[in-house]
């Protein structure tokens, strides 16, 4: 029984493992406060699921013992039955046999009644005889009308005394055979109740043999009852850090497109900044050049000015680096530098505008990899794998919609006329494929 206990420590991991409140809040913490708390909840959860692989070794070696305590109980219930059948037979075969011990009680009353009558008549006829002594021949003699009714008497007399004799004898031997009959039911009965008093034993010991079966069983029982208790608990506590890493995965998402966002932003920022610096610069310059010809200022603003209209800008992208390494990872790193740009329905300049299968095209292009124009052509491209084995560079399909992923649950993508070209959280949306081609 001890064996199949369940660890002492187990309240005590189940305790750590129920999932309190956090104790601050995802939007306001930092993304290594959001990674430590993921961290937290996975070694949770590890550990749930390695208590209850431990709990299932329990619930399978308990309930293998039950079923093998309640095989045994089954073989000694019928056992019991059996034995409880020869104590009722026997019971009926001791009944039997006193009846006829008390019948042979009865026959040898009666024998003993006849040897005791035939005996109390042979004594008075022997009495009368030895009284009358030798004058009752002369009698029988003197009495007879001829010698022949003489003869005749003396005979009837003689076969009278040997009559007697046999039927003594004959009661005799009839009231020894039924005192032998007596004895050996008395000597059967004898052996009938030591049997029964055997089996009675046997009873009373299988009795307590299947009262402690039965106790071992119900202990099993509850044990089992109490293992499977515990392995809901775990699974309870399983379902739920699984929920609540989901949900942390979607905030450190979040947090790393808020701060790819903001590190853009800031980037955009610093270059406008630079812009306006060196545009300064420039008309600083051209002020301190008024020695010079109006004509040749003119000419030269005029070639300024057509070089401001000619020429394209491209934005910088951002200091967001896509994770991993080799073509995926260049892919990724290489669409990175379009953030800010502007979405255009239709298009496929990856400056000037562009929409999301027309963006993920065109950084396909560069690398000399074709794929489909459309997003959902390009679902159905490349091979397909599975989330958990997604890299940079793969193609994100969501119905009607295409990003590239850049690794850390994140991709870049052209979103809407309203946004551009930006970084977003992979499961911002519902993910129907993922395809690769490269």
């Amino acid at each position: 029984m001890g064996r199949f206990a369940l660890k002492g420590n187990a309240a005590l991991l189940a305790a750590c493992l129920i999932i309190t409140g956090s104790t601050f809040s995802v939007s306001a913490a930092t993304l290594q406060e959001i990674r430590d708390e993921k961290q937290e909840a996975q070694n949770k959860k590890s550990e749930a699921e390695s208590n209850l692989k431990n709990v299932n070794k329990d619930i399978e070696s308990i309930s293998e013992e039950q079923e093998a305590v309640e095989a045994e109980l089954e073989e000694l219930d019928a056992e019991l039955v059996d034995l409880l059948l020869s104590v009722d037979l026997l019971e009926s075969d001791i009944g039997n046999k006193e009846l006829d011990i008390e019948r042979t009680k009865e026959e040898l009353e009666e024998a003993k009644a006849r040897v005791a009558a035939q005996e109390t008549a042979m004594a008075r006829r022997i009495k009368f005889m030895y009284e009358r002594g030798s004058s009752t021949y002369l009698e029988l003699f003197l009495e007879s009308k001829s010698m022949a009714e003489a003869v005749n008497k003396s005979e009837y007399s003689e076969k009278l005394y040997k009559y007697d004799r046999l039927m003594l004898e004959k009661y005799r031997l009839a009231r020894s055979e039924v005192e032998d009959k007596e004895a050996q039911l008395e000597e059967e009965l004898h052996e009938l109740e030591e049997i029964k008093e055997d089996l009675n034993t046997q009873k009373d010991e299988l009795n307590a043999l299947i009262a402690e079966k039965q106790e071992t069983a119900d202990n099993f029982a509850a044990q089992l009852s109490k293992a499977k208790s515990k392995a809901s608990e775990y699974k309870n506590q399983i379902s739920q850090q699984s929920a609540n890493l989901k949900k942390l995965n979607q905030a450190e998402a979040e947090k790393i497109a808020e701060e790819a966002k903001k590190k853009a932003e800031e980037e955009a920022k610093r270059k406008a900044e630079e812009a306006a610096a060196k545009k300064k610069a420039q008309e600083e310059s051209r002020n301190s050049e008024e020695s010079e010809s109006s004509d040749d200022s003119d000419d030269s603003d005029d070639s300024d000015s057509d070089s401001g209209s000619h020429s394209e800008s491209r934005p910088s992208g951002t200091s967001v680096r896509a994770s991993g390494s080799g073509t995926g990872a260049d892919i990724a790193n290489y669409a990175l530098q379009f953030v800010g740009c502007p979405y255009v329905a239709g298009g496929t300049s990856l400056t000037n505008g562009c929409d999301c299968s027309g963006f993920t095209q065109g950084v396909y292009s560069h690398f000399g990899i074709s794929i489909p124009r459309s997003s959902y052509a390009q679902s159905a491209g490349g091979d397909e794998v599975s989330f958990d084995q997604a890299q940079a560079g793969d193609i994100i399909y969501y119905g009607g919609h295409v990003g590239i992923y850049i690794g850390n649950n994140m991709i870049v993508h052209a979103s809407t006329a309203a946004t551009g070209i930006k970084i977003s959280s992979a499961f911002y949306r519902s993910i129907i494929t993922i395809r690769r081609y490269y």
